[in-house]
């Protein structure tokens, strides 16, 4: 193998680090607004958009969903990561033949927390054969350039809803299309594993049965047993998806292929269905609607969103 001088694999890595520094870093998204009481959870749910209004509460019911976990883990190839909290919410339009569509809101249903990549970079790829990506492990010495984190994003609109699956076992609930964001500054801002072309699409499922549960309220959120608004609360329940297939790595480091090429051969990428899984510790998962909706057809859907804006604070 040719050795590289040290100022070419300083060259290397400095081209890298600036590409890094360089790239561009999405703003913060804005807070999202507090609702009050048996809305609290719904803090996303896209009760404006054209599809959700629309429902009449006749042929098409809508309806609110939000699922969280506060910690989990996710296997991609070979490399294992300790997730923290997801947030998924989507407003869902019931139908009258059985069917259902969903409606993503306008930042995307999934929301994760970022996640430490075990080992860094140099875990991630390192030791390697190909001597531009060896110059670079022979570097990474300090800790902020060795660091990556993993993000989950939404690449599309959920699909394939089974309210049904959400209270047993064993069913996959809901069709989700994924990316992974892998940042650090010799990576650059477009390191991603799947892409809105080529998702990762997870379908989870519980793995025991929640513990059911029923509420109503009144439109602005407040408990009353004899309220328009109904809840329900499926709680307890761990959710797992082993049967995904994941892509390579792509856009790394000014997608030079090279350094796909090292994450890959490293992370065990792409990696066929069955050697993948994903868990959700504990998943919390509430449901909300209108108690009758056919009593105020075909304004369904604005009453919908008339109650919800009415419960912000």
């Amino acid at each position: 193998m040719p050795r590289l001088s040290p100022r070419t694999r300083f060259s290397a890595v400095a081209a890298l680090t600036a590409l890094g520094t360089l790239a561009s870093i999405g703003g913060a998204s804005a807070a999202d607004p507090t609702l009050n009481g048996q809305w609290a959870p719904f803090t996303r749910c896209p009760v404006d958009a054209t599809a959700m209004l629309a429902a009449d509460g006749s042929d098409q019911t809508p309806q609110c969903v939000v699922s969280t976990s506060a910690g989990g883990s996710i296997k991609l190839g070979k490399t294992t990561v300790v997730t923290g909290r997801t947030n998924l919410q989507f407003g869902v339009v019931q139908n009258a033949d059985g069917t259902s569509t969903v409606v993503a809101p306008p930042s995307g249903a999934l929301v994760a927390d970022p996640a430490t990549v075990p080992g860094g970079l140099l875990g991630l790829m390192c030791p390697s054969d190909i001597p531009v990506i060896t110059a670079i492990c022979q570097t990474l010495s300090d800790a902020k350039l060795n660091k990556i984190t993993a993000t989950m994003e939404s690449v599309g609109a959920p699909y394939a809803f089974d309210q049904t699956a959400g209270v047993l076992k064993d069913m996959p609930i809901i069709a989700l299309p994924v990316r992974v964001h892998l940042q650090n500054p010799l990576l650059g801002d477009n390191c991603y594993i799947g892409s809105a072309s080529a998702p990762i699409v997870l379908r989870p499922k519980n793995l025991d049965y929640p513990a059911f549960g029923m509420s109503f309220f009144k439109g602005d959120g407040t408990a009353d047993d004899a309220g328009e608004m109904s809840r329900i609360d499926l709680t307890g329940a761990p959710q797992n998806d082993s049967g995904f297939a994941v892509p390579g790595a792509s856009g790394c480091g000014l997608n030079v292929g090279l350094i796909n090429a090292a994450v890959n051969a490293k992370t065990g990428l792409p990696s066929a269905a069955g050697n993948n899984s994903l868990t959700l510790n504990s998943a919390q998962t509430h449901l909300a609607g209108l108690t009758a909706p056919g009593t105020v057809v075909p304004d369904a859907g604005k009453v919908l969103a008339r109650n919800w804006h009415s419960a912000l604070r």
